[in-house]
């Protein structure tokens, strides 16, 4: 299974703020659209991402004002990307190798959509029942 494939089940909603955005203002999108991270997107280029992981150790841990923090200072700009064409297992190992939930995905250097490890595990799960269910239907003929 591809990148392709999860994006079309689940959708190509990117939901992304710019970077000179309060920490705070971020953090109400996130909270409006039900997501964990959010995309930074300046001048149509990637430039970041935030997650709530973010937010923890970089302004809760450090005693930090989320309305008077930039999403710049505190953004993870070296972000791991992937593109439509990218299969599952190789998204399953960078997620877990580099300790990232959220992977955008590019196509020509444009965000087409971004999955999450949920994604991953889901679409993983349902191919292992349809791979139980072909083997079970074998055994019983």
């Amino acid at each position: 299974m591809t990148v392709d494939q999860i994006l079309k089940a689940k959708g190509r909603n990117v939901y992304s703020v710019i970077s000179n955005l309060t920490v705070y203002e971020a953090l109400q999108v996130m909270g409006e659209k039900n997501i964990g991270a959010i995309l930074i997107i300046d001048d149509n280029n990637l430039k970041g991402i935030l997650s709530e992981r973010d937010y923890a150790r970089k302004i809760v841990l450090k005693d930090k004002s989320s309305k008077e923090t930039f999403v710049h200072e505190i953004m993870e700009s070296n972000v791991f990307t992937v593109k439509l064409s990218d299969n599952l297992e190789d998204c399953m190992e960078l997620m877990s190798e580099k300790r990232i939930r959220h992977l955008p995905v590019l196509e020509d250097g444009v965000v087409v959509g971004i999955i999450s490890i949920s994604d991953v595990v889901k679409a993983i799960i349902e191919i292992q029942k349809d791979t139980i269910n072909h083997l079970n239907s074998y055994i019983s003929q």
